[in-house]
């Protein structure tokens, strides 16, 4: 779990600075990369919950 909280703490980090370069510059790449960004973590964070849901099913 302490590494799932990393992850997601530096994903934040990374995200709210892509969007701030992007406000800044303008350059679309930029929004795209939080796009992106954004959904990876979202499938992380589904496919580990779900693990440790499951292996709670299994090994109660």
């Amino acid at each position: 779990m302490f590494l799932l909280r990393l992850y997601l703490i530096l994903a934040g980090l990374a995200l709210g600075g892509a969007l701030l370069m992007g406000l800044v510059s303008r350059d679309p790449r930029w929004f795209r990369f939080a796009w992106q960004l954004l959904k990876f973590s979202l499938v992380l964070l589904v496919v580990v919950l779900g693990l440790i849901a499951l292996s709670r099913v299994i090994l109660r």
